[in-house]
C-alpha cells in the first residue's frame, strides 16, 4: 500500500503562521474590524524565522500572525456584537434614506454597546499583572485627557480620561506611592510604587492643542488603545481605592462642602471640580483605620545571604520612610504664573498642605496673606510685596528635592537666582555605561569636586603680578649663594682633616675606595618597549576568544556588541557637549572679569 504523499507546508513554520489576507477570510471581517479586535484581544504581528516557508514560499513581505491566534478569536463574542452593530447601522441608514424618524430614534435607543469587561480579566488575571502593564496606560490616558473634541476621537472618551487619571492622583496622594519626578521637554516623568511593582508614565505639558494631520498620527488606532485602557484603568482605581479603605467613586468629606458656592452650581459640577483640585482629602469607608502602621522589614535567614545588599535595601526603606513624610507640617502657597497641577500632586503626595490664589482655580484652603505660610513658589525675577516669614523659590526646588529625598538648601533657588542643573533621576545602576554628569557625581560623593568649581582659583593663578613673581627669583637667588658657601666651607674642612690625619687612616681609606669600586653602579643597557606591544597582544588574545563562541550565540553577541559601542558613541557625545558648554561658559566669566576690571580703571581715572 502506497502511503499518501505529504502536502508541501502542512507542516511546521508553514502551517504555525497565517497571513492577514487570510485570517480576514477565516474570520470574514473587515480590516478595520479585525484591527480593532487584535487591538483589544493583545494578539500582534510575529516575525518568522523563515520568511519564505511562512509565506508558503511567496515572494516579498507580509504581514503575519500565529495560526492559533486567529483561530482563538475565532470564539470571541465580540465578534457577533460587531456584526450587530453593522445591521443596526445598516437599519439606520436605511430609516433616514426613507426619512422614518421615528425608527431613527428607536434604532439609537436600542443601540447595542461592546462591553470588554471580560477580556480585561482574560488578560490580567491578577491586580499585579495590570499594574506591571500600567505604564502605557496611564501616557495614553493623560495624553488623551488633555484633548479636545476631534473627529476621530469622542469628547466623552476625553472627559473619562481624565476622570480617571485625576481618580488615580488621588489614588497615590493617600498611598504616598511617588517615589521619582522629572520635568522634560515631554513633559512630567512621574515613578510610583504599588504592590511591589514600578510604574513609570508621562503626563504632558499644558499646551494649547495643534491639529495633526492624518499622515502623522493615526487618532483611529490610538482611540482603540484607549478604549480598551479606559476599562483596565476602571478596574485598577476601583481595587485601589477599596485597598487604601476609599469611598469609590471618589467622593469629598462633609466638612469642605460649602451650600453659598454650592448653589451656584448642581451637586455633581460641584463635587467633580474640588476632586480636579487635589487639595482636598476624600471620605473613607465608615469603620475603616484612619493610620495605618507601616510594617518593618523583615530579615530572613538564608545560605546565600550577602549582608551588603541586606544593608542596602534597610537604607533605601528608611529613605522611603523620610520620603513619605518630606513636606509634613509645612504650608506651600502657589503663584498664578506656576503650573498648578503637577506641584498640588507632588507637595500633596509628601504631606504637604498648598493653596493658590481663589481666583485662579476652585479649591484654595488659605490665602496669600497667612503667616503660617513656609514656602512661596514663585516664577518671575521678583515681586513687590513680600514677607518676611517665609521663603520665596523656584518650582525646580520642589522636585529636586523629592529626587535628593531631603529638603535642599534654598540658596541655590531663590526668586531670580540661576538653577542648577535639573538632573535625571532615572538612572539604571545595573548599566556599566553610563554617562553620569558631574553634579550627579557631586551628589554621590561628597568629596568630588567638578571641574567649574577650579575656575576661579586657577584665573587667579594666572593673574598673579608680575612682582611678586620677581620676589620670589630673589629669594630663590638668595638661597642659592648660601647653599654654595656652605659647600665650600665643608670642603675646606675636609681637606685641612686629611693633612693632618695618620697613616693607618689613609690605609683604611685606601680599603674602602677599592670597596666602592667593585660595588659601583654601571648604567646598563636600555630596553626600549613598543608603547602599544601589550594593547596589541591583549587584541589578539580577545579576537581569539571571540572565535570560541559558538555559532547560535553569534548573532546574540554581536548585538550586544554593537550595543556597547552605540552606548560608548553616546557617552562620547555627551561629554564632549559638556566639555564644549564649560569652555564656553569659561569665556564668557573671563570677559566679564575683563569687562568689570576695565570700568574699574575708567572710574578710577
Amino acid at each position: 500500500m502506497v502511503s499518501k504523499k505529504k502536502k508541501k507546508y502542512s507542516s511546521g513554520e508553514g502551517a504555525q503562521f497565517m497571513t492577514r489576507k487570510a485570517a480576514l477570510k477565516k474570520l470574514q471581517l473587515t480590516l478595520k474590524d479585525f484591527r480593532r479586535i487584535c487591538i483589544l484581544k493583545g494578539i500582534y504581528p510575529r516575525e518568522p524565522r523563515n520568511r519564505k516557508r511562512a509565506q508558503k514560499g511567496a515572494g516579498g513581505i507580509k504581514t503575519l500572525y500565529h495560526t492559533k491566534d486567529i483561530k482563538f478569536l475565532l470564539h470571541e463574542p465580540i465578534i457577533w456584537k460587531i456584526r450587530e452593530l453593522k445591521v443596526f447601522q445598516q437599519k439606520i441608514r436605511r430609516a433616514k434614506s426613507m426619512r422614518e424618524y421615528g425608527k431613527v430614534k428607536k434604532y439609537f435607543r436600542d443601540y447595542p454597546e461592546i462591553n470588554i469587561d471580560h477580556i480585561v480579566k482574560e488578560r490580567y488575571p491578577t491586580f499585579v499583572d495590570a499594574l506591571r502593564d500600567l505604564d502605557d496606560c496611564l501616557t495614553l490616558c493623560f495624553l488623551f485627557s488633555t484633548f479636545p473634541s476631534l473627529k476621530r476621537v469622542p469628547r466623552d472618551q476625553s472627559m473619562l480620561c481624565r476622570r480617571l487619571t485625576i481618580e488615580f492622583m488621588h489614588a497615590l496622594i493617600v498611598a504616598k506611592a511617588i517615589r521619582r519626578v522629572f520635568i522634560s521637554v515631554k513633559g512630567y516623568y512621574y515613578q510610583a510604587e504599588l504592590e511591589g511593582q514600578t510604574i513609570t508614565w508621562i503626563v504632558p505639558h499644558h499646551f494649547s492643542f495643534q491639529p495633526q494631520s492624518k499622515d502623522e498620527v493615526d487618532f483611529k488606532i490610538m482611540s482603540t488603545f484607549v478604549e480598551f485602557y479606559i476599562t483596565m484603568l476602571g478596574f485598577v482605581n476601583f481595587k485601589l481605592y477599596n485597598s487604601l479603605n476609599l469611598v469609590y467613586p471618589p467622593k469629598l468629606t462633609a466638612g469642605f462642602n460649602s451650600d453659598s458656592e454650592k448653589a451656584l452650581v448642581d451637586e455633581q459640577a460641584y463635587v467633580s471640580e474640588r476632586i480636579a483640585a487635589m487639595n482636598l482629602s476624600l471620605a473613607k469607608v465608615v469603620g475603616s483605620n484612619e493610620v495605618e502602621e507601616v510594617p518593618e522589614m523583615d530579615v530572613f535567614e538564608t545560605d546565600d545571604q550577602d549582608p551588603l545588599k541586606i544593608e542596602e535595601a534597610r537604607k533605601e526603606a528608611e529613605q522611603i520612610k523620610v520620603l513619605k513624610t518630606l513636606f509634613k507640617g509645612l504650608k506651600f502657597f502657589i503663584n498664578r504664573e506656576v503650573p498648578r497641577e503637577p506641584l498640588v500632586f507632588i507637595i500633596r503626595c509628601f504631606g504637604g498642605e498648598v493653596s493658590w490664589d481663589r481666583d485662579h482655580f476652585v479649591g484654595a484652603t488659605f490665602d496669600e496673606s497667612d503667616e503660617s505660610i513656609t514656602y512661596q513658589i514663585v516664577d518671575r525675577p521678583s515681586m513687590d510685596k513680600q514677607y518676611l516669614s517665609r521663603y520665596y523659590v523656584q518650582p525646580q526646588w520642589v522636585f529636586d528635592s523629592v529626587n535628593t529625598r531631603t529638603l535642599l538648601p534654598i540658596n541655590k533657588y531663590l526668586m531670580g537666582a540661576t538653577l542648577p542643573p535639573h538632573l535625571s533621576p532615572f538612572i539604571d545602576k545595573t548599566k556599566d555605561q553610563v554617562y553620569i554628569p558631574p553634579e550627579q557625581r557631586a551628589l554621590n560623593d561628597p568629596d568630588y569636586k567638578p571641574p567649574g568649581d577650579d575656575d576661579d582659583e586657577s584665573e587667579d593663578i594666572e593673574e598673579a603680578s608680575d612682582e611678586d613673581k620677581e620676589e620670589k627669583s630673589d629669594e630663590e637667588s638668595e638661597t642659592e649663594e648660601q647653599i654654595l658657601t656652605k659647600q665650600y666651607q665643608a670642603e675646606v674642612a675636609q681637606d685641612s682633616a686629611s693633612d693632618n690625619g695618620d697613616e693607618e687612616v689613609d690605609e683604611k681609606k685606601k680599603l674602602s675606595k677599592e670597596k666602592k669600586k667593585k660595588m659601583a653602579v654601571k648604567t646598563g643597557i636600555t630596553h626600549k618597549e613598543h608603547p602599544y606591544q601589550k594593547e596589541i597582544e591583549d587584541k589578539q588574545a580577545y579576537r581569539l576568544r571571540e572565535k570560541l563562541v559558538r555559532k547560535k550565540h553569534r548573532n546574540l553577541y554581536k548585538s550586544m556588541k554593537a550595543g556597547q559601542e552605540k552606548r560608548k558613541q553616546d557617552i562620547w557625545l555627551l561629554r564632549k557637549k559638556r566639555r564644549l558648554h564649560d569652555e564656553k561658559v569659561k569665556e564668557e566669566r573671563k570677559a566679564e572679569k575683563q569687562k568689570q576690571k576695565a570700568e574699574a580703571l575708567n572710574a578710577a581715572l
